[in-house]
């Protein structure tokens, strides 16, 4: 990749992360889909060769785990979920070049010639480990076969992941405290032969990749901890048989028992689904070895006449919970092969639903298919989850806030924008007026697309919408401003300046705003007399005269009504507490509320009220609180502790609407040693309770400077 701006010479390809084959898709998951395909999109109009694609994750455990539950097989189970994947993403306007999945004989053969360059490369060793076991069943345990506690932060963890603590990537072996998922008794380990990618080969590599890794904060900062520190090497191989089977060695011997750890196979999916592309289209439409291959430096750990001006474009939208694998594995195992590094990695934050997470076991959940048969448009929802904050930062969805968004900005900007202008030209002139475009406007539509040009080297979705909001909301203040219903007798040459000066901002706006808003977008462009489809237009277009003759037009919006927002929350509240009541408490896996096992048994390490009264503890009340950049959790806040002003850093960007905190009484411990996070100095400890940071605060008026006794 060449780290110029786009467009560059080189080829692109833009991915999203795999979804496993094991359930419904809701609009959390939407999030990175969407937001893959408008950015794929938002690249082809500044002219830059993209393809988009993904796949299905056919293997690993969750998928064998619910097979069984159905007593149907793993490739019947992933199957029939891969087919409505497929059928699914259209319906939200996602369209992949190519959508393949894992278990196809390209990604397995791919998979498999991945494996025997780092065995040839002398990068892969087997060794001896423990591996959790079912003694009742008398079987291997992989993944998610096992569950204990998470040997470095204490949470509760899966076999291969902490995904409720630290979200570190787990090998076989390390979780402590194991049970069986089958039988629900305590597991024991026992020793077996595996088979590893030594990781530790590519650290000085690694080192030099994030530095010029682009894409979000979260995804060059969070991987650092691992890079800079001691890494483990990867496990490759897991007890089951479902999956690619470890490739035969020379003496054409096979590893009996073993596949391909999923973590393997998936990732390479972006390439057997690339080459699938190819394969379709040919290579004078699209080369995949010109964007994975050519220029790539030789499998090993370094290369001093690689050039990576000479490679392509890869950029990975993903979810935050997988980052680790597509910043220290996947380069790695890159690397390994002979294949070139992403150039970027978009790590998007989780959505929750009205401030809490989704359960897919309470039913409490806005599924993509339930959405649909509520008949919004699907570009209503993309426009949602793409420019709702920052794309590293979570996204709190509720149908209030669904519909403030759509009734304030599409609606209320866009759409009344749209339809007055082209209404008023339709009308009074059938079409745009015979003018040219006003330095004014052109001058403000140049700014638009200079900043969606930015946007996209910025790999920010929300400034790319932003672009064309703006220029709609300028629109509004134009026609507003100069009226040109009272021009119309008296100023006719005016009255036309103004509403051709209306027409070209439109079709500005729908040329801006079709990465995300596709369909939409194309109706605008069809309003407007326009020819073929608007995603064929460049960004050059924007001030490309508008046809003359255009009829009346349709709004492109529909203001969502309180009284529908009512509706839409008893029905989710109705399902919720259907599936609440048909749930067995005590197996519930997903209760996001506190239970009386969760709570933590009292320390039976006493301490002196001498010791207590050497805390310093006070009431404090928040002056300022924003978030700390790079940082997942972070957020710096200036805290009035009455004697003075103190900068704290808090664990609480994810959990807390940092706009409204300034003016919150909170309780600060003021005698703690001062540390450093982030390259912020935090200068005491905001007080919190509980996993949601429920922050301590006072049932009086107490001042701020009051100390806690």
């Amino acid at each position: 990749m060449s780290h110029d701006d786009f467009p560059t010479e080189n080829p692109a390809v833009v991915t999203c992360g795999l979804p496993y084959a094991n359930g419904d898709l809701h609009i959390g998951h939407l999030r990175t889909y969407v937001s893959g395909d408008a950015y794929a999109r938002a690249l082809e109009k500044l002219g830059q060769q993209t393809a988009f694609v993904s796949g299905s994750d056919m293997h690993g455990t969750p998928v064998a785990v619910n097979a069984a539950k159905e007593g149907v097989s793993p490739e019947e189970f992933a199957t029939r979920h891969h087919e409505k994947y497929a059928a699914t993403f259209p319906k939200f306007n996602v369209e992949f070049d190519n959508y393949g999945h894992t278990h196809d004989e390209t990604n397995t053969e791919l998979t498999q010639e991945f494996v025997r360059s780092w065995i040839d490369e002398g990068h892969v060793f087997e060794k001896e480990i423990q591996v959790a076991w079912d003694p009742e069943t008398d079987q291997p345990l992989p993944d998610r076969y096992v569950e204990g506690t998470c040997p470095y932060c204490g949470e509760k963890a899966r076999g291969d992941e902490c995904d409720e603590g630290c979200q570190r990537h787990l090998e076989p072996g390390e979780i402590e405290d194991p049970h069986s998922t089958l039988t629900g008794n305590p597991a024991e380990y026992r020793t077996r032969e595996h088979e590893f990618l030594r990781l530790s080969d590519f650290q000085e590599y690694l080192g030099e990749f994030i530095d010029r890794l682009e894409g979000t904060a979260n995804a060059r900062n969070q991987p650092r901890e691992w890079i800079e520190g001691e890494l483990q090497d990867l496990c490759i191989t897991r007890d089951m048989d479902w999956g690619i089977d470890y490739p035969a060695g020379e003496d054409g011997e096979t590893k009996e028992d073993l596949v391909l750890y999923v973590w393997v196979d998936a990732p390479i999916e972006y390439v057997a689904s690339t080459k699938q592309y190819t394969e379709r289209v040919g290579t004078d439409t699209y080369d995949w070895e010109a964007v994975w291959k050519d220029g790539a430096p030789a499998a090993s750990e370094s290369d001093p006449d690689w050039d990576a001006d000479d490679t392509g474009e890869i950029v990975h939208v993903i979810g935050r919970d997988i980052i680790q694998h597509h910043t220290v594995f996947w380069p790695s195992m890159l690397r390994g092969a002979g294949y070139n590094e992403p150039r970027a990695v978009m790590a998007s934050g989780f959505v929750n639903l009205d401030g809490q997470a989704f359960s897919t076991s309470r039913n409490r959940a806005v599924w993509a298919d339930d959405y649909l048969d509520e008949g919004f448009h699907p570009d209503l929802v993309r426009y949602y989850l793409t420019t709702t904050g920052g794309f590293q930062h979570d996204v709190d969805f509720s149908w209030e806030k669904f519909q403030e968004r759509v009734n304030g900005e599409l609606v209320g900007t866009l759409g009344n924008f749209a339809y007055r202008s082209l209404l008023f030209a339709a009308r009074n002139y059938d079409g745009a007026p015979d003018a040219d475009t006003s330095e004014e406007v052109e001058e403000r539509i140049e700014e638009a697309v200079a900043d969606f040009e930015t946007a996209v080297n910025d790999y920010s979705l929300k400034k790319a919408g932003d672009a064309a909001l703006s220029l709609a909301g300028f629109g509004n203040e134009y026609i507003q401003r100069n009226e040109p219903w009272n021009l119309t007798g008296d100023d006719p040459d005016r009255a036309a300046q103004v509403i051709y000066d209306c027409v070209q901002i439109a079709k500005a706006v729908a040329v801006l705003s079709a990465p995300i808003l596709p369909g939409k977008a194309q109706t605008l462009w069809e309003q407007l007399g326009e020819d073929g489809t608007v995603h064929d237009a460049d960004l050059d277009a924007c001030l490309e005269s508008p046809p003359g003759e255009f009829g009346e037009p349709d709004e492109l919006f529909e203001k969502i009504e309180d009284e529908r927002v009512e509706q839409l929350n008893e029905k989710l509240q109705e399902r919720i507490e259907a599936a609440t009541e048909d749930d067995d408490e005590a197996d519930e896996s997903e209760d996001e509320t506190v239970s009386e096992s969760d709570i933590q048994p009292v320390n039976d390490d006493r301490i002196s009220f001498e010791e207590f009264q050497d805390l310093d503890i006070r009431v404090g009340e928040i002056e300022v609180a924003e978030p700390i950049e790079g940082a997942d959790d972070l957020a710096r806040l200036e805290v009035d502790i009455g004697v003075e002003t103190r900068q704290i850093v808090a664990g609480i960007k994810q959990l807390h609407d940092l706009d409204e905190l300034p003016g919150t009484k909170v309780v600060v411990v003021a005698n703690l040693e001062q540390a450093e996070l982030f390259g912020v100095e935090s200068n005491g400890m905001v007080l919190a309770a509980g996993e949601d940071a429920d922050l301590l605060t006072t049932h009086g008026d107490s001042v701020p400077g009051t100390k806690v006794k």
